[in-house]
């Protein structure tokens, strides 16, 4: 039997609580019951059985660009009100890379400080 993916984990220098916190309003996805701020690690889950969401706290700082960021696409709004609705949420805009025909995409980062892409 082959392995499945449990989490993608997430090193974080900042409190992993609060950066899971953002996420899960973001994909509108339930935390974990067994995480509360303070932990040294947070998990975003999915109801569907896909692969979690875990942050966890470590000390070193980030030595290079992300290798993995997320490709999000909106379901049931456009993609201005999504980019909206993520910076009310804390979000960050790092750049609009909308064409004039409307095709294209926002690079976007998430409250927290080490600059996790999406």
């Amino acid at each position: 039997m082959n392995p499945t993916i449990r989490h993608i984990t997430f090193d974080c220098t900042d409190d992993p609580y609060e950066l899971a916190s953002f996420w899960s309003a973001l994909l509108d996805r339930p935390m974990s019951d067994e995480d509360a701020p303070g932990d040294p690690e947070a998990l975003v889950e999915d109801p569907s059985g896909g692969p979690g969401l875990l942050f966890v706290k470590v000390e070193e700082g980030k030595a290079a660009k992300n290798r993995l960021h997320f490709d999000l696409q909106p379901t049931g709004r456009t993609r201005a009100e999504e980019v909206e609705r993520a910076l009310k949420l804390g979000a960050r805009q790092l750049a609009d890379r909308t064409l004039p025909d409307g095709r294209g995409w926002i690079v976007m980062a998430d409250p927290n400080t080490s600059d996790y892409q999406f």
